[in-house]
């Protein structure tokens, strides 16, 4: 394993040794910021296969931000140099910051947690879980260094959009926050708000009962699902229908933050539609599928 080039030491932000654990479309997105933000960046996922196809969606992201006029050629080559990707985790020994981005299932999240704890040294390195929903505390608890996890929850694509919740636990430290909120503003840039740990931060806490108010509906064949997002964009300006963003985002991951919401809070207004379940049972995903709510083009 051979490390691109990396920033002089004059030039490093707090945080300039960053690992992510998890190469789909969220943990993809987050390691290409942090490289385009000049960061010594390992990306790790479960096995070979997976660990290349996470590095090429990385390249493939970074050459559509050139061809669209978002990065100029000689920053994104630079930035794909840095990156190193992996399938071994104990390759975060050495990391300062390491946020985990695999699937949302507690007991998967919690056994990396588990594994990070011994396998990264600096006893003051930050772990980071980029759950949508699953309450940190129980991440933390994982660990021995729960005052040193929390929340860094990046929103879908994560290059283009530029929001971060921090969410703390009841373990996290003001001095963990300090250096993450520090982090996600001056490193990379981002907007930062700042999230009580309870199922759904602030985000999904409002989106998803949204998303799946507009699923009932299709479901019970009130309105056609075209309809229904055309009449939230055109009628309330809203740039994506819901059932669109719920194919961006995924229709299982939809259903895992609202297991989790529900889980957390009885209320039936978090309970997943029937249909919703049922698509992703059978696979229909969304945008990364070809097939959700809507067609998609997988050219």
């Amino acid at each position: 394993m051979t490390r691109g080039a990396t920033v002089p030491p004059a030039l490093r932000p707090r945080f300039s040794r960053v690992g992510v654990v998890g190469g789909g479309q969220m943990g993809a997105g987050i390691a290409e910021v942090c490289l385009r933000a000049g960061l010594d960046t390992v990306l790790c996922e479960a096995d070979g296969t997976a660990a290349k196809a996470a590095g090429e969606r990385v390249a493939v992201s970074l050459e559509r931000a050139v061809e669209r006029g978002r990065l100029d050629r000689i920053p994104a080559e630079d930035a794909l140099a840095r990156l190193v990707v992996t399938s071994g985790l104990e390759d975060m020994a050495d990391r300062q910051l390491v946020v985990e981005a695999v699937v949302e299932d507690t007991a998967v999240k919690a056994g990396i947690f588990g594994s990070l704890d011994t396998i990264v040294e600096d006893p003051g390195a930050v772990l980071a879980t980029n759950t949508s929903s699953i309450p940190v505390m129980r991440l933390g608890m994982a660990t021995r260094r729960a005052d040193r996890v929390l929340g860094l929850h990046f929103f879908n694509p994560v290059p283009v959009l530029p929001l971060v919740e921090v969410v703390t636990s009841l373990h996290t430290s003001s001095e963990t926050v300090g250096a993450a909120a520090e982090f996600a503003e001056e490193t990379l840039g981002k907007t930062v708000i700042r999230s009580q740990d309870r199922a759904g931060f602030v985000v999904n806490a409002l989106l998803i009962p949204y998303l799946l108010s507009a699923v009932r509906m299709a479901e019970s064949g009130f309105a056609t699902s075209a309809d229904i997002d055309a009449g939230m964009r055109q009628g309330c300006a809203h740039p994506m229908g819901p059932l669109e963003l719920a194919d961006l985002i995924g229709l299982d991951t939809v259903a895992a933050i609202a297991a989790s919401l529900y889980e957390e809070f009885k209320e039936p207004l978090y309970a997943a539609p029937p249909l919703l379940l049922r698509m992703a049972e059978a696979g229909l995903l969304g945008r990364k599928t070809g097939r959700g709510f809507h067609q998609y083009d997988q050219g």
